[in-house]
Parts: structure tokens; sequence; C-alpha cells
């Protein structure tokens, strides 16, 4: 019987964490598909782009309320049920993989920040507080979302295995910065290159201007067409 609670827990996690709330509250406030502009990424910091700073408020609560509600429903009444911390550790998981691959959604979910910050503050809140803390830090020294989620990233597993203890939280939470490093490895890429946009910046749309190389064909072909007697 607790098996069955515990596969129920997990799927419920699941489809909660597969509401992606960039998109569903993007809707509700008229504004365009945060997957058609900017990073292309169902998460706040896209929705930021759009201009509309309520709107990527609402997603990032709403996104965290959703790792961090199902965590804390098991905590709070799973031992009842026979559920423990190895429950507690595959709920959060299930609820942070629901984002990045949302059933509802086609599969095509965001990268987790948001998320994982909830079930992080619901494992356990002083670790879900030192690791914001560090994205706090990073993000208001370089200004760059991505570089702040990496660098917390990284620092959660030490934070749970060095100042509380290994187990199954721990083993989640390296799943789970796994999985946020590898969802930002076009991020990294960028970061290097120098082209990473920084917090608050807008983006235009996708295609909304031409290439590179046909500003160049044009501006040749325009000279070219000056240079004729």
């Amino acid at each position: 019987m607790e098996t069955l609670y515990t596969v129920a827990a997990v799927i419920a996690a699941y489809l909660i964490g597969s509401l992606s709330f960039a998109v569903i509250v993007s809707r509700a406030m008229g504004l365009n598909d945060p997957r058609s502009y900017g990073s292309g990424n169902p998460g706040a910091t896209n929705v930021l782009r759009s201009g509309n700073k309520t709107a990527a408020i609402l997603t990032l609560l709403l996104d965290a309320l959703k790792g961090y509600v199902p965590v804390l429903l098991v905590v709070l009444f799973g031992a009842r049920f026979g559920l423990r911390e190895g429950t507690v550790a595959l709920v959060g998981l299930a609820a942070f993989v629901g984002h990045l691959w949302p059933v509802f959604f086609r599969f095509q979910g965001g990268k987790g920040v948001a998320t994982a910050a909830g079930v992080l503050l619901a494992f356990n809140p002083w670790l879900g507080a030192a690791t914001l803390l560090t994205w706090i830090i990073i993000a208001g020294f370089f200004r760059y979302s991505s570089l702040a989620a990496l660098v917390a990233a990284v620092f959660a597993p030490f934070y749970q295995m060095l100042i509380w203890d290994g187990g199954p939280l721990a083993g989640a939470i390296v799943v789970m910065s796994l999985l946020l490093v590898w969802r930002h490895l076009p991020n990294i890429q960028k970061l290097i290159a120098g082209k990473e946009s920084k917090l608050g910046s807008k983006k235009a749309p996708a295609m909304a201007h031409p290439p590179e190389h046909a500003h160049k064909h044009s501006s040749h072909k325009h000279s070219d067409h000056g240079a004729k007697p």
C-alpha cells in the first residue's frame, strides 16, 4: 500500500510540475507566448523580456510553488501513509522533471530554476534560503540569470552534504543540479562568447530582424546601385 501511495504522490507531483505557468500567465494576460521570443524558454526570466514585470513575478512565484507545495504536502501528511524521506525526494524530483518536460505542453518546458528553488525550500528552508542567497549574490554582481542559476546549482548539493547530510534528499538535489546545468548548456556557450543577455534586457522575437549577412548583402547592393552613373 505504501508503494501505491508513493507512486500516486510522484505522478501527482509530475502533473503539477507540468503546469507551465510562463505560458499560462502570458495567455491570461494577453501577452505573446514566451516560447516565441527571447530565449524561447518558458520561464520567468524570459517573460520579463516582454516588459511585463507583473507577469514575470507571477510566473516566478507559481513556478516555485509548484515545486514547493507537492513536497510540503508529503512532508506534513506523508507519515500517516508511511511515506518517508525517499518519497519526499522522489516527489521533489518529479515536480522538477514535470517543469522540464511538461506533459500538457508537448514536453517542451523550461530550465527549472524557480521550481528547483521551491523544491529546495520544501526539503529544508535553510538549504533553500542559502541557495537563493547564492543566486541573488551572483545575479546582483554579474547581472546574468543563467550564471547565477549555474553557480547556485553547483553549490546546492554541497550545502546539503556538508552542512546537513546525504541520503535520498542529497541524491535528488544532485540529479536536479546536473539537469539544471545540462539545460543551461546553450547559456554557457553564450556566456563564453559574451553574447548572453543580462537581467532586464529585452529581446526581439525570433526572426523579427533579418540576419546579419542579409544586412551586409543589402548594404552592398545599395552601394553598387549608388556607384552606377
